[in-house]
């Protein structure tokens, strides 16, 4: 775990600084403990805004918006992003930090249970869908996420590794945790083993998966 920690605290250190604005929203997430993306998963998300020239992103967990903030900087500047997030005062807050970033135009915080709202998206198509919120509802979310994306598009997830617990027995886990235990172990299986997808899970922050949708994957 020590080795861990001191790879994660050297990645970090190479991380020149970032958006004066999104540097404050995470101390502020910190602060006020806020689950936000860890900084190398930032960073990651970063590159795949930018290499995957995506014209429309899809973020399941707004927060409050710094991952999407983050996407739409590094993005093609006519990307849009529609962002997803379930408790109303985040919401909010998304919203008012967008504004602060001055990129109204280009980010759409929708307030919402994201079982309902995916739904509503029948004729919307995106480049790259993340995953970033109820971590045992991934495995739920996945056919929708992969009905809107288009072919050749990135699904990502974050926090797949559980802390490190995702790969130890159920028997391992607090009975409290062994739901969501036992679904993100499905979800992994689904990505790795899903006709349509090539898939990879990476050890960044605390577990991203990353698939592309090769074909028919729904």
């Amino acid at each position: 775990m020590t080795e861990d920690i001191r790879i994660r605290d050297f990645l970090r250190s190479l991380e020149p600084d970032g958006d004066p604005l999104c540097e404050r929203i995470a101390a502020d997430a910190a602060e006020r403990g806020i689950p936000i993306v860890k900084r190398e998963t930032g960073a990651f998300l970063k590159v795949l805004a930018a290499v995957g020239k995506p014209g429309a992103i899809l973020e399941i967990g707004t927060a409050v918006g710094y991952s999407a903030i983050l996407m739409a900087l590094a993005a093609p500047e006519g990307c849009r992003i529609t962002t997803i997030e379930k408790d109303a005062a985040r919401a909010a807050e998304a919203r008012e930090n967008v504004r602060r970033a001055g990129i109204e135009e280009r980010i759409a915080v929708i307030c919402g249970d994201a079982d309902e709202i995916l739904g509503t998206l029948a004729d919307e198509t995106y480049d790259l869908v993340f995953m970033d919120a109820a971590k045992g509802q991934y495995i739920k979310w996945l056919p929708d996420a992969l009905r809107v994306l288009r072919p050749g598009g990135i699904l990502a997830a974050d926090n797949v590794l559980q802390g490190g617990t995702v790969f130890e027995s159920r028997f391992a886990v607090e009975r409290r945790d062994r739901t969501i235990h036992a679904r993100m172990r499905e979800f992994l299986w689904e990505l790795k083993h899903r006709d349509g997808l090539r898939s990879a899970v990476l050890t960044v922050g605390d577990g991203v998966a990353v698939a592309v949708k090769t074909g028919p994957a729904q």
